[in-house]
């Protein structure tokens, strides 16, 4: 059979630079830090006391409380950024059959504000199950999905693919594979997540796998420096329309950039630890290339996982040479994650639109607060350090992975 071309047209982001598309992008550009310390909570006790967290948002600017109620904030994200991306986009459910309008979205973790606070309630009661009547609907990962589908109309596809912090891009390749095939001639995909909380931070923290900078929180993410010492936690979410080309030519929709392929593997290796020799990283780029029909020249700009941790840093540099050859030294490569801190599940969906937005501008986003590059990283790597550059994309691609040995790479395109 023949494969459809399916394009982007339409994106949504609210995160810690930004609470929309396009003051995301004027943040990724200007190499703003999202990070700063934790106010909404006690941390005098955390080791870890700083986040990425959103500023200026207020979800009655959105909904009203009614409805906010009835939603864990990661729910409230995905509605949010799903919103704007459907108006960037021109759909509703008469756009199409509304059974071939999909919602695909994902959370690596969902509800873990409601889940922590009915439990921490339950804890200090007498011993009797009060639990509210809207714990479960909000806690669990599909009902994002659920609740854009209901709010829309979009009667098409609709679940949560949950790969921890791969989920997103996974949720994206499962929408492109399904209009591809003509299964669905839209889908609303893209990922939220809110685990800014007590044991969010608590359980990140106790694994050692957190910035522990909280003197200097700006400096805190800081990908491929020699003194980088973890993540830094985020909260939001991303949202890319994904529509055939047919179909968005025939309506005459505003088309960002194409979809080329898609890539997913295993490390099957080690719960948190990536692959000392980094195959499943390797070959999930080499899938996607192949998907695509591309060749490791085409691409100009890899948006990489680079979540500021010793291990995965490295790792992934050394699997990205093994992929592009001498390429890996001829493109821009810079972790957008030094900005926005790491939002898990959803860092594959706003990673997703700065690669839509870099092909759209023809400018790549730096990777800021590298001081001292770490000296096990080949030098001819152009990592973008610290501003902005100019040049063509052609072709970006993003790689996301995830605890449990995750891996997924998406490849964008000029149209």
């Amino acid at each position: 059979m023949t494969l459809k071309r399916v394009v982007v047209t339409g994106i949504g982001a609210l995160t810690p630079i930004g609470n929309n598309a396009s003051e995301y992008w004027e943040g990724l550009i200007n190499g703003v830090s999202g990070c700063d310390t934790i106010r909404h909570l006690d941390v005098s006790k955390l080791k870890t006391k700083i986040a990425c967290q959103l500023k200026g948002f207020d979800v009655l600017n959105h909904m009203d409380r009614k409805e906010a109620k009835r939603q864990d904030l990661f729910s409230q994200y995905a509605m949010v950024a799903s919103e704007e991306a459907i108006r960037d986009a021109g759909i509703d459910k008469t756009s199409a059959d509304p059974y071939r309008i999909g919602v695909i979205w994902s959370s690596g973790i969902g509800g873990l504000t409601v889940f922590e606070e009915e439990v921490i309630s339950f804890a200090k009661g007498d011993g009797t199950p009060r639990f509210n009547p809207f714990f479960i609907p909000k806690m669990i990962a599909d009902i994002a999905a659920g609740h854009i589908s209901i709010k829309h109309g979009f009667c098409g596809p609709n679940y949560a693919p949950v790969a921890a912090c791969a989920s997103s891009t996974i949720a994206l390749i499962d929408a492109f594979n399904l209009i591809r095939l003509g299964k669905s001639d839209i889908i609303v995909t893209g990922g939220s997540e809110a685990a800014i909380t007590m044991s969010g931070i608590g359980g990140f923290s106790s694994m050692k796998a957190m910035s522990e900078r909280n003197d200097d929180p700006k400096t805190a993410s800081r990908p491929y420096d020699k003194d980088r010492d973890g993540f830094v936690l985020g909260e939001g979410a991303g949202c890319v329309i994904l529509e055939s080309l047919d179909h968005a030519l025939a309506r005459g929709a505003k088309i960002y950039c194409e979809v080329a392929g898609g890539g997913l593997t295993a490390d099957a290796y080690h719960l948190t630890a990536p692959h000392p020799e980094g195959l499943g990283v390797i070959r999930v780029m080499q899938f996607a290339l192949e998907d695509a029909g591309m060749q490791p020249g085409e691409i100009d700009y890899v948006n990489t996982h680079g979540t500021s941790t010793p291990l995965g840093d490295v790792a992934e540099l050394i699997a990205i040479e093994k992929v592009f050859g001498e390429q890996a030294f001829n493109m821009n490569i810079s972790s957008t994650k030094s900005m926005t801190g790491h939002l898990l599940g959803a860092a594959g969906a706003i990673e997703a639109v700065a690669s839509v937005l870099s092909i759209k501008n023809d400018m790549i986003p730096p990777t800021i607060n590298n001081f001292n590059l770490d000296p096990a990283i080949d030098p001819r790597f152009n990592l973008t350090l610290n501003k902005y550059q100019k040049r063509t994309v052609n072709a970006a691609l993003s790689n996301t992975f995830g605890f449990g040995g995750h891996n997924a790479a998406a490849i964008f395109k000029k149209y």
